[in-house]
This record gives C-alpha cells, structure tokens and sequence, in this order.
C-alpha cells in the first residue's frame, strides 16, 4: 500500500471534505485558511479568514458546512459564497469551539464542540458538547460531556453517530432516528493508540480513525489493521471519482492513499 504526500508545506492541517466535481477541500488552522485540492491540477486557497476553521462537510446541495472554531460558530456557505451561521450559542452561552461534522444524506447535522487549547479560557459552558442541527435549522444537545469529543461520522445506513473521545481514547456511538435524535450511547472502542481525532466510514461499515496512524476498525468495534502515515494524522477523507482514495490531514502535509474500498456516501460527496 503506497502512501503518497500529494501536498505539503501547511502549519496544522485538518478537516479534509471530498466533493463530486473533483476535489478537496481542507483546512490550515494556524493560517486562518481553507485550501483546494484537485487531484492533477493542484493546490490553490480557497478561502482566506476561515474563522479558524477546523471540520468540513458538503450537503447534498454542494453547500460547505464549517466548523469556525475560533468565531465559535457553525456556518454554511453556499455556491455563490453567501455565509449563513447555523449555531453561535447554546442555552444563551457561546459554543466553545466547534471541531468537527457531519451531515446526513437528508440534511441532518451533527457537530463536536470540544474546547482545546485557549478555547478552555473562554469557555461559557459547563460542558463539552454533541450537537445536532436539523434541516429546519433548529439546534439541540445530544450529549453533554465531561470529557472532550473530537472527530464524528456516520455509519453506511446513516443510523449510527460516531464519535471520537479525545481524552478517554474511546470511540462512542448513538444510535440517530429520522428525526436526528441520539439515542443508546454506548463506547464501542477503547484503548485506542494515540488521540483518537477524525473519523470516516467506508461502504462496508468500517470505521477509521485518525490517531497513531489511520486505525480501522470494524462495525463492531474490532481492530481490523493499522495504516502507517509518515505524520501524526488528524483527520481523514475518501475522495478521487470512485471514492476509493484516502486523503489524510497529517501535520505539515496531505497524504492519499488508494484503497481497494468505497467510502461511504454518508460521509463523502
């Protein structure tokens, strides 16, 4: 299995999302920055003052659902680059960070809401959260945590949440309803290798994870194998037109991967 550094030269990349046209977005946090990548042509900036976003997510309408985790927002931008904010507060109090998302294939939306490094200062609520947003944009908690969440995804079926927790190293996951709700929490991993960070389902249900390397695990929370990355990743994506290449946010660099394997649809567009 052949790892390939498609890019490098950034300070803390993160957040790659695959859409259909061809190419990836993802982001550089500590530039403030959302960069471009298409397969063949290259690298370009996609959107400078990011809010410092971190998760990425395309809708079935091709709109960018990002985690701005400096504004302490979630926004989606549309094609003609009208920004709309999705959530900014809670119970009256500011979102401490969003982190990462994920958006069924009806519109529902789930987002992490951890607070990591000078978030925690700022921090108005007494929790760490897990949110979901509806089509109609209304914004409920599916679980508050003492501990940190991270990364999320959805299983094939878009019946099961996945979550990262960063602290406990543990994976957790909710079974979601057609109305988005969050039901039957349950650790499905522990003692993962490494933070436990993104997350990404392929099509046959297997979960992968973002930590010391891309660890896979099956829908039943076995270990399966361990794909070595030359960086510590953060986060992951399925992209190229069959869906079968593996973009890593690693550090300084993009990594791809082609696997033998789809993604999910639930996940990448």
């Amino acid at each position: 299995m052949q790892v390939e550094r498609a890019s490098t030269g950034y300070r803390f990349t993160e957040g790659p999302a695959w859409w259909k046209d061809g190419y990836l977005l993802f982001t550089d946090i500590p530039n403030n920055r959302i960069q471009k990548f298409t397969p063949g042509k290259g690298m370009e900036v996609f959107r400078e003052n990011s809010g410092g976003a971190n998760g990425l997510a395309f809708d079935e309408r091709g709109r960018l659902i990002a985690c701005e985790g400096t504004a302490r927002r979630v926004t989606r931008t549309d094609a003609k680059g009208r920004v709309e904010v999705l959530a900014a507060k809670f119970e009256g109090k500011a979102l401490n960070a969003p982190n990462d998302v994920v958006v069924r294939r009806d519109g529902h939306i789930w987002f992490t809401d951890p607070a990591f490094g000078k978030s925690e200062d700022t921090k108005e609520l007494p929790f760490y959260g897990v949110y979901h947003i509806t089509p109609k944009g209304e914004l409920s908690v599916v679980s508050r945590w003492e501990k940190r969440p991270n990364g999320v995804a959805l299983a094939p079926n878009g019946r099961v949440l996945y979550v990262a927790g960063s602290d406990e190293r543990v994976i957790r996951a909710y079974d979601v309803d057609r109305q988005g709700n969050g039901t039957n929490e349950r650790v499905l991993v522990t003692g993962i290798e490494g933070v436990p960070d993104g997350l990404k389902t392929d099509e046959k249900g297997n979960l992968y994870v973002a930590a010391a390397g891309v660890l896979i695990y099956g829908s039943d929370g076995k270990f399966v194998r361990k794909i070595e990355i030359p960086e510590t990743p953060a986060n992951l994506a399925f992209g190229d037109g069959d869906l079968k290449g593996l973009y890593v946010t690693a550090r300084t660099s993009l990594y791809r991967i082609r696997l033998d394997v789809k993604g999910s649809l639930q996940n990448e567009r």
